[in-house]
């Protein structure tokens, strides 16, 4: 029995994970778990399996300036290469019900 939790929310969804490993021209490789959901406005998780961060990231996050080197802890040259992978798969955000 569960102790008397206050659930903001609680729901069970069918997602889709595409995971992907991929070396840049740079030689910088990276091992990734993108999460397609219902949830979060029409953004995808992002989850890098060699460091364990996931994120929530959005095409208005991949405009953000410092957002992908502050978030994967990636230098500006990783960070760049891992951006326009993520512009080709990320899609734009949209609201749902």
């Amino acid at each position: 029995m569960l102790p008397n939790y206050d659930f903001i929310s609680d729901s069970t969804e069918e997602t889709s994970t595409r995971f992907v490993t991929f070396i840049t021209p740079k030689l910088n490789r990276f091992d990734l778990a993108i999460t397609k959901t219902n949830r979060f406005y029409g953004k995808k998780l992002v989850t890098d399996l060699q460091k364990g961060i996931t994120t929530i990231i959005g095409a208005d996050d991949l405009e953000e300036e410092g957002y992908l080197e502050e978030t994967f802890r990636l230098t500006e040259e990783e960070a760049a290469e891992l951006g326009a992978f993520l512009q080709l798969v990320i899609g734009p955000a949209h609201m749902s019900d």
